[in-house]
């Protein structure tokens, strides 16, 4: 199936827009609700680094879902800049035609020295996971005793490199970081930068989800509404994933994505290729499609392309939407990938 401008749909006529990109499944950080350190501890096996897609194949990969439809590309991880050199699978991306958008997901530790390089190579824009403002909380939630100065200097040399406005992603977790909603929300308006809450969502199977952990967007957007008025924001195109909001003040915009709540399934435009070259159609998927083996087997590009095409037409997912119908889900306690191998 093609939607009228000729890019590849699904099932539900939803076109491939986004490509995002795993270049690692590690990871400095041992967030809770991601790579909780009871499960990915010391001895816990991460990808040998000849499994790992190589920066020729990931691009590789690249150029083809672009002459599918794809425009825009997130690298992600685990950790992405734990991969060594990124800048210059960056400019090796930068050069595929079709590709207006390149971005990057990190949680900052290493952001303040490479952001230069990443932004020389062609890096449009970045989004720093930031889950609060106080140490304690922050710290408790990252589990590696990371401070919070450490990502906010991130953040400015970020927007100094020229990767402004920067997107911040708070993941808010009630009882645990919901009082952090209004500091956040005051200290990154008037920046210029975008604050993004991130309902807690059932990615994996190790972080212990549950719904009653789940604090609404319509909760957040009232609460802050109540500090400094906010009016909602057409969507900036289609199927973008955050709801929009400014101050009324003038003071800048948030977002909120509420995948639990208020699911956007049915606009859903992402595929997801992990770090061992897995395609996954959705954030929430058991399994992957092995694009490794064909990439290392000989596979033509024309081949390569057909196989690519298939898995997208036969897509149907929308787990959001189903878990939403149901009072207490059962879909939390079915297999799905990590969240560590294929991003956010």
């Amino acid at each position: 199936m093609a939607v009228a401008d000729g890019a590849l749909a699904d099932t539900l006529a939803r076109p491939i827009r986004d490509l995002r990109v795993s270049v690692t499944d590690r990871c400095q950080f041992r967030c809770t609700y991601c790579m909780p350190r009871e499960v990915f501890g010391r001895d816990f096996a991460f990808l040998p680094r000849d499994q790992l897609l190589t920066f020729e194949e990931l691009t590789r990969v690249a150029r083809i879902f672009a002459g599918l439809g794809v425009r825009k590309l997130r690298l992600t991880g685990g950790e992405p800049l734990l991969r060594r050199d990124l800048e210059k699978l960056v400019a090796m991306l930068a050069g595929i035609g079709g590709i207006t958008d390149i971005a990057l997901t990190t949680n900052g530790a290493l952001l303040a020295s490479k952001a230069p390089a990443l932004a020389a190579a062609g890096l449009r824009r970045v989004t720093v996971s930031l889950d609060s403002l106080d140490d304690a909380v922050f710290m408790a939630l990252n589990d590696a005793r990371f401070p919070v100065a450490r990502v906010l200097d991130a953040i400015t040399a970020a927007a100094a490199a020229g990767l402004a406005p920067v997107k911040v992603n708070m993941v808010v977790r009630r009882g645990v970081n919901e009082q952090s909603i209004l500091p956040m929300a005051g200290h990154f308006r008037g920046t210029g930068h975008v604050l993004r809450f991130i309902e807690y969502m059932d990615v994996g199977t190790t972080n212990g989800w549950r719904l009653d952990d789940v604090v609404p967007a319509a909760e957040i957007i009232s609460l802050i509404s109540g500090q400094w008025p906010v009016e909602p924001v057409e969507p900036a195109y289609p199927g973008e994933v955050a709801r929009r909001y400014r101050y009324r003040d003038g003071a800048g915009e948030i977002g909120l994505i509420a995948s639990v709540t208020q699911p956007f399934c049915r606009s859903c435009t992402r595929a997801r290729l992990s770090a061992d070259g897995k395609l996954y159609t959705c954030l929430f998927a058991a399994a992957g499609h092995d694009l490794r083996g064909p990439l290392r087997g000989g596979t033509s590009d024309l081949a390569l392309r057909e196989l690519i095409s298939a898995i997208w037409t036969r897509r149907a997912d929308r787990y959001s939407e189903r878990r939403a119908t149901q009072t207490r889900p059962a879909q939390q306690h079915e297999p799905k990938v990590e969240m560590s191998r294929i991003g956010g």
